[in-house]
């Protein structure tokens, strides 16, 4: 067996990818084998940490609430003898990643890319010899990246790792890979790609002759002077955003950044958003709506609410829920309802997923199922936060267009966050970024 050694396993969404990583691991069961998915499906020991991070509930925080550095420190004791090079190693990984300032912060109010940082040191510090790393590269922004290209090869030489990375598209291998395990037959993994078929484009195309437009205000959202905190950490600082009927923004920033937060005060998911002046669909935010009156013109799709859906229900159920704007279905949808959430599967090309249990679907179908879901109302307002997460190529290029063809519909208003510039719709031409308070 190598010293060291970087393999990628190559595939498309549903090509069994996850099935080959399972066998893999039973075959090489070792205290000295670490696996970390970094798809949106993580298990029960981060459960918590995302769902008070989806409802940013800091009213739950209470003296057994764990921080960062207190966390890393006891993997740290836990996993190894106190020596040098472990402690020049955690240093090393809080340096490479920016951790320490983070390491006074809860682990709870972690974001998405920052506690994916969080679990690969907590992971490392255990001296892995093999490590099995899903998607190492999603949901990360451009400069993270860039540190885990430098990190990975660096790491499997010196502490003489052999490292698998599970990778859904073909412009993220990295050139430093020694050996390629094509799970999906190369020359149809590298194919070209397919654009969405004219039937499908027209068939979008042709909800402006059946969907109304009963939201006559001209600016869906205006945030003016918006503060958030969390206790001594400032997330969002005087923030003033106005966006009009009918325009697309494209939402970026750093990991950290407040991308999220910002969203969740629009979907009506943070409280924070009653002790400032936030005006959503022209009406003043705690002047007696619902939030049920907000999410009604909403579709929303993220990392959060993915990892929040461990319903095991028919896929064609969580697309239905989107149009109770439920996690879950609890009323039998009509028949009229059925017609409207398979029109949308039919979409997504997911129709032969409809009685599939949605806990058994890859990562990939699984947010194929949930933007069929933030889609099914044919909304108003549409939030996509990371919508691309987890899909190969091919599935990438079709939902990109179908954002696309929905951006045409009259007086429909996108927002989209994403870390790759490239995979921006045209239609994004408005753009907001937001810096990361330190």
């Amino acid at each position: 067996m190598e010293s060291s050694k970087i393999v990628a396993i190559v595939g498309r969404n549903g090509s069994g990818k996850t099935a080959y990583v399972d066998q893999l691991r039973k075959q090489m069961a070792s205290s000295r084998l670490r696996y970390i998915a970094f798809c949106d499906t993580y298990g029960a020991t981060t459960d918590k940490a995302y769902y008070l991070q989806l409802r940013w509930n800091q009213h739950d925080i209470d003296n057994e609430t764990p921080y960062v550095g207190d966390v890393l420190q006891r993997a740290y004791d836990q996993l190894g003898e106190d020596t040098a090079e472990r402690r020049q190693l955690l240093h090393h990984l809080y340096t490479l990643f920016d951790f320490e300032p983070l390491l006074d912060k809860y682990v709870i109010s972690l974001s998405s890319g920052e506690l994916r940082k969080f679990q690969l040191i907590k992971t490392l510090l255990a001296n892995p010899q093999t490590l099995i790393l899903d998607n190492p590269f999603i949901g990360l922004d451009a400069e993270t990246r860039q540190q885990l290209n430098h990190l990975f090869p660096l790491l499997a030489k010196e502490q003489h790792l052999i490292i698998y990375m599970v990778i859904a598209r073909e412009e993220n291998i990295p050139d430093y890979i020694d050996d390629i395990i094509w799970i999906t037959p190369k020359e149809e993994f590298c194919a070209p790609l397919h654009h969405l078929d004219d039937k499908r484009h027209r068939a979008i195309l042709s909800l402006a002759e059946t969907t109304e437009n009963p939201i006559g205000n001209k600016e869906i959202v205006q945030f003016n002077h918006v503060n958030i905190k969390y206790g001594n950490r400032t997330i969002l600082k005087d923030l003033d955003w106005t966006i009009q009927k009918g325009e697309c923004w494209a939402l970026s920033g750093p990991n950290g950044s407040g991308k999220s937060t910002l969203l969740s005060l629009i979907c009506g998911d943070n409280p924070q958003a009653y002790a400032n002046d936030i005006r959503l669909f022209g009406k003043q935010r705690g002047s007696g709506e619902s939030i049920w009156e907000i999410k009604r013109a909403i579709g929303y799709v993220s990392p959060e609410m993915h990892r929040s859906y461990q319903h095991n229900i028919p896929a064609f159920q969580v697309v239905a829920s989107g149009i109770k704007d439920t996690v879950g279905l609890y009323t039998r949808a009509n028949e009229s309802e059925r017609e409207q959430c398979l029109w949308w599967m039919n979409i997504f090309g997911i129709e032969e997923l409809a009685e599939r249990p949605f806990l058994t679907l890859s990562s990939g179908e699984q947010r194929l199922v949930l933007l069929a879901r933030a889609f099914v109302k044919a909304p108003q307002l549409l939030i996509l936060d990371e919508p691309l997460h987890g899909l190969d190529s091919q599935n990438r290029l079709m939902v990109k267009e179908i954002i696309q063809t929905y951006s045409q519909l009259p007086g429909k208003t996108l927002v989209m966050v994403t870390h790759y510039e490239e995979e921006l719709p045209v239609c994004f031409t408005n753009k907001k970024y937001l810096v990361k308070n330190i």
